[in-house]
């Protein structure tokens, strides 16, 4: 499997939704591929780090990796340590963020109050909305579960989508679990699955102040 290394620091950037069908939904195209051996329960795992992302560390590359565990043990993987697991699980990421701005559009003229001028004519009113800059993102998340043993292939799933919004942990989460969604099976046709977002825990509330103490009467 390969994948582009993902800058951590776009990818965990504030909470927003990724391929969205509503503002509760991911919808990512999944793809996967192997053969799983057909009496083989899905067992332990482990997460291997690749050199770069030992390199990243920190807590944006553990919060990915958590976003990945939540699929393995919904599908009955269990967490391991590495030199007992039956499987080593790598991961990979990619975003490209591209800007466009409103002149892009052939059209974006058209549209809101605005001054033009015929040529060899004059000035005069039009109507044109302000030019704006909007964002895309193409994301795409990928794992490979080897054997640990023999270091064989077994399985490896892909999602990825399009938004005008930058994923955040939320987002990561639903696109491994839209991976993972059909295993055992492999499904190298590229098809849809929407996963819905898990929604954050609500804040604890904030202890209450404490009162002054008495002052002492003279």
């Amino acid at each position: 499997m390969r994948l582009p290394s993902l800058p951590i620091a776009v990818a965990f950037s504030a909470l927003a939704l990724a391929g969205c069908a509503s503002m509760n939904t991911v919808t990512s195209e999944v793809a996967s591929f192997g053969e799983w051996p057909a009496n083989r329960a899905p067992g332990t795992y482990a997460i291997e780090r690749l050199p770069s992302q030992q390199a990243r560390g920190g807590a944006q590359q553990a919060a990915f990796e958590a976003a990945a565990r939540t699929a393995l043990e919904q599908v009955g993987f269990r967490p391991a340590d590495p030199q007992s697991a039956d499987v080593i699980v790598q991961l990979g990421a990619r975003v490209t963020r591209f800007d466009y701005q409103a002149w892009d559009d052939p059209l974006w003229w058209r549209w809101g109050p605005h001054y033009w001028r015929r040529p060899g004519y004059y000035w005069r009113p039009g109507w044109d909305f302000p030019p704006r800059y909007e964002s895309q993102y193409e994301q795409e998340i990928g794992l490979l579960i080897r054997d640990r043993r023999s270091g064989v292939p077994l399985y490896e799933a892909r999602a990825s989508n399009e938004s005008r919004f930058d994923p955040g942990s939320a987002a990561w989460a639903a696109m491994f679990q839209a991976a993972m969604k059909d295993f055992p099976n492999a499904v190298p046709q590229a098809h849809r699955v929407s996963v819905p977002l898990t929604p954050a825990a609500p804040a604890a509330p904030a202890a209450p102040a404490a009162a002054p103490a008495a002052q002492p009467t003279r």
